[in-house]
């Protein structure tokens, strides 16, 4: 964690404790920024939704890795889900790659039923994974 006296916090209004914690809300959970305001509100601590993301160019790439490094190993046995959705009353195909402890790799959805998206869809997961599935 970065002091007070550190230069990169110099002319913020904000303790370092104060901006380290919103930018770690905002990139550790699914919160929009008003969430974000809203909660940092919660406890006494006055930020508009917009400072939110400065202080998220400015300090979360540090954050964004720490929280990257610290997440579980993906595992080596993948699922591929394959599910029809509506979405405003039309039909659309989502596809899903998941590992063995649930974590989703990745996404897919198209309005047409398409198994060569599906195969680009693994083509592309397999080039980004470090290790091949089993």
């Amino acid at each position: 964690m970065r002091t007070a006296k550190d230069p990169l916090y110099r002319r913020h209004r904000f303790p370092p404790e104060v901006i380290s914690y919103a930018v770690w809300l905002y990139f550790r959970f699914p919160l929009s920024l008003r969430m974000v305001e809203e909660m940092l509100a919660a406890r006494g601590i006055g930020v508009t939704y917009e400072t939110v993301p400065q202080w998220g160019r400015k300090f979360g790439k540090a954050f964004s890795d720490q929280i990257r490094q610290r997440a579980p190993a993906r595992g080596d046995k993948w699922h591929l889900d394959e599910v029809v959705i509506s979405i405003a009353g039309e039909q659309h195909w989502l596809w899903r790659a998941v590992d063995q402890n649930g974590f989703v790799l990745d996404v897919l959805v198209q309005r047409r039923r398409d198994s060569r998206a599906a195969q680009r869809l693994m083509k592309k997961l397999l080039k980004s994974a470090g290790t091949p599935p089993r």
